[in-house]
Order: C-alpha cells, then sequence, then structure tokens
C-alpha cells in the first residue's frame, strides 16, 4: 500500500465535472470557498471513473459538523454513532462527512460494539487517516474540488484498471470489525463485474458466522442492497459460494442443499433474474415478493408434510408460513408492511388450484391476486407446478376482460377492469404437484 498519496492531475484522468450532481458542486464550492478541504468521495469517483452514473455523491472534509450547517442552511446533522451531515436540495441530499481516523485512541473501546461492528473509529481525522480506514481500495479516491485532481492512498485506481475488489488493511481483522463488509464485498464484486483478491474472499468463509452478530433490522437493509440492485443473480451465487447465504436464509439453503428436484433452485434464480431485469427497466418492486420468492421452499415442504397428515392445504401453507418466519425473523428482519402480503402470496397458492365453480372470478378481486398469480407463473416456469393451471388462468382473466398479471415481482396494486361480455369456462383439472 502506497505510504504516500498517488495525485492524478486534471490532464490524467476522465472525470469531468459535468457528470457530477450540480448539488454536490455546490457544495463542494461553498465548502472550499468557507476555507475547507472539500472532496468527492467514495462510490462517486469510483463510478465516474468506471463510466458509469452514480447513484449518490458523498463529500468528505475536514470541516466539523457543526462546521458545515453553518455553512448551509440547508442542512441538517444526523447520526448516533459519528455525526454526518446531510445537505437537503429538494428531493437530493448530498451527504456530507468529517474526515475519520481508523485507529484506537485511548479514550476508545476496541471491544464495544454497535450493531455488530466494533467502535474503534469514531474519532476526527485527517484524509489520510480516512482513505485508511475506508472498506475497499476502489472506495478510498478522493477528487479534490481545489485543482480537480484525484488522490489515491490505496492503490484504488489501478485496482479499477484491474478489476479487482481488494479489502484495505488486514481482511480478518475488518471483517471482524464489521461483519456486514462480507455483504459488502459480494453486492460490489456482482456491481462492478469485480473479482475479489485472493486474500480478500480468503478468510469470508470461516468468518460468515459473525453475520449472527449483526442486528436483523440492520440485514434486511443489506438484503435489499444485495438482491434490489439489478444484480442479483450475481449476488445470490457470489453469497452461496462464500457461505453467506446460509448465514441470511439458513432453511433456504438447507433445502437448496438437498435438492430432490431441481425445481426450488430454478425458481429463486428465475425470480432474482426477473428482479433483475424489472430494475434494468427502471419498473417497481416490492421486498414482499423477493422474499416470498428467497423462503417459498422451506414453506413448500413444511406444507407438502402437513398436507400428507391430512391438514387442508390452504391451512397447510398457513402453517408452514408461520413456523419458516418465526425462525427466519431471528436472521433478517421483515417488516410487518412487507411480511403480510408475502404471506397471502403464498397462501393463494392453494386457492389458485381450485377453478372450479365462481372460486376463481371471486379471486380476480383479491388484492393480491396479480401477485400470486405471477408468483404461479414462476413455480410453472420451474416446473414446480403443472403449466397448465397457470395457462388457464391467463385465458380466464383474458376471457374475464382483465389484464394478465404478467410483471412478475411488482408491487401489488388495484386491478382496471375493461367492460365485455363474460362466458363461461370450463374448468381446467384440479393442479398435480
Amino acid at each position: 500500500m502506497p505510504k504516500d498519496p498517488i495525485v492524478i492531475f486534471r490532464d490524467q484522468h476522465t472525470l469531468s465535472r459535468a457528470n457530477i450532481s450540480p448539488n454536490a458542486l455546490k457544495v463542494l464550492y461553498r465548502l472550499k470557498a468557507a476555507g475547507y478541504e472539500a472532496h468527492l468521495v467514495g462510490g462517486g469517483v469510483r463510478d465516474l471513473l468506471l463510466g458509469r452514473e452514480p447513484k449518490d455523491f458523498d463529500v468528505a472534509t475536514d470541516a466539523r459538523p457543526e462546521d458545515v450547517r453553518e455553512v448551509f442552511r440547508n442542512c441538517r446533522l444526523i447520526g448516533r454513532r459519528f455525526r454526518l451531515a446531510h445537505v437537503h436540495f429538494g428531493r437530493e441530499i448530498i451527504e456530507v462527512a468529517t474526515f475519520r481516523a481508523g485507529q484506537a485512541s485511548e479514550e476508545t473501546n476496541d471491544h464495544q460494539t454497535d450493531e455488530g461492528m466494533l467502535l474503534r473509529d469514531n474519532i476526527y481525522g485527517n484524509i489520510e487517516q480516512d482513505a485508511l480506514r475506508r472498506d475497499f481500495t476502489v472506495n478510498a479516491l478522493y477528487y479534490n474540488i481545489a485543482d480537480f485532481s484525484i488522490i489515491d492512498y490505496a492503490g484504488g485506481v489501478e485496482d479499477l484498471r484491474q478489476g479487482v475488489l481488494r479489502l484495505l488493511g488486514d481482511p480478518e481483522t475488518r471483517y471482524r470489525e464489521d461483519p456486514v463488509r462480507m455483504l459488502r464485498a459480494v453486492r460490489f464484486a456482482a456491481k462492478l463485474g469485480f473479482r475479489v483478491a485472493a486474500e480478500t474472499e480468503a478468510p469470508i468463509g470461516d468468518l460468515a458466522p459473525l453475520l449472527a452478530d449483526v442486528p436483523p433490522a440492520r440485514l434486511f437493509e443489506e438484503v435489499l442492497k444485495l438482491f434490489l440492485g439489478g444484480t442479483a443473480v450475481g449476488s445470490f451465487e457470489r453469497m452461496r459460494q462464500y457461505g453467506l447465504f446460509a448465514q441470511l436464509f439458513p432453511q433456504t439453503e438447507s433445502c437448496l442443499s438437498e435438492l430432490d428436484h431441481e425445481f426450488p433452485l430454478t425458481l429463486v434464480l428465475r425470480g432474482l433474474e426477473n428482479t433483475d431485469n424489472r430494475i434494468r427497466e427502471d419498473k417497481p418492486v416490492t421486498p414482499a415478493f423477493l422474499f416470498a420468492v428467497l423462503l417459498w421452499e422451506p414453506v413448500r415442504q413444511i406444507a407438502e408434510r402437513l398436507e400428507s397428515d391430512g391438514m387442508l392445504p390452504y391451512q397447510a401453507i398457513q402453517q408452514g408460513a408461520a413456523d419458516v418466519i418465526a425462525l427466519q425473523l431471528a436472521r433478517v428482519s421483515l417488516p410487518r408492511r412487507f411480511g403480510t402480503p408475502m404471506q397471502e402470496i403464498w397462501a393463494l397458492q392453494a386457492r389458485l388450484s381450485n377453478t372450479r365453480g365462481k372460486r376463481p372470478r371471486r379471486l380476480l378481486a383479491h388484492p393480491r391476486f396479480r401477485a400470486a398469480y405471477d408468483f404461479l407463473l414462476l413455480r410453472a416456469a420451474a416446473g414446480e407446478v403443472d403449466s397448465g393451471l397457470a395457462e388457464w388462468w391467463t385465458a380466464f382473466q383474458a376471457e374475464e376482460g382483465e389484464t394478465p398479471a404478467v410483471a412478475v415481482s411488482e408491487a401489488p396494486g388495484r386491478r382496471s377492469r375493461r367492460g365485455g361480455r363474460r362466458r363461461r369456462r370450463k374448468p381446467a383439472p384440479a393442479a398435480q404437484e
């Protein structure tokens, strides 16, 4: 790791101010005018150098949070562990962080934890200390608004060129400081298409159980980042490779590891692939559908056993759902606003197998019908249920004047009815499961 920074001047790099958010530029220029250091930092610099459009623009400075608030009237200070300044421009927020040091001071307790992380870097520092406490080399790049240069303390520019994701510092120490860094390694590798450096990936398998120390609520947010960022399939495959998926979804991993059929893994992969496609097409997705896909197989297996003991299919799914969710919440939380729709998607699978009488028409009015039908399509495509059942529901909706709900993983909403003559349809045979 370079002791002195590499400074890449304006005529030697491709990052242009034209591609930086005007509001981020306002923050940078105003901090500079007030006499402070001001740098664009992290993922924004990384993505711009890769020719990508950044999702966020973050600023690092030597100004303390209170100083930033003095400079910007539209600023709010947030955070308990470490104060951050959020500068608001309508719906856009530019996050401004004061340089931090990464070494423990005498006043810092190395063993104190908060949300699964060691609290050892909550002291202010300079830009070099701030760079070396960041997670990956490619995220430790600074764009200096004073002379438009890029400052690289960790060899991040070369790793960008080589397509390598490398953790700063000793990997085992850094993962123990914050086990979520293992998930971030997977996410960035999948997002950027980078290979993980050998020394960075080596400890992950042994340290994966440390994720048990991270609060389920925080892991829920990480799961959304992993699977709703447009690279869900790649993230899923890498998580299984490193033993991380088993830590977050142990029941699902147990089912997938002891496959009697191919359809459970196929369903998960198809569901994640459809999610990726919708993200790329800028279409809505919902965590309820995502979790329904990820947890369905353990629910299905429990329901199958209960049915063989004489329980009705609808009740068996409800009981299976309750059992699976109770165990899952100890690993990854799921807010009720997503958990309830997820359970309704599952419960409706039993009702969708009954196509006789007036029940199908009544089912069309159910607020979760669209999502449940989408889920049935996935099950049929994976080979879990007879494709004839899915085809019957597609045709039935058309004859009822409905638009078939083919938007897999879309947030369920109100359906639009069209006028038209209704015709009776011969019921399909009961689905064979």
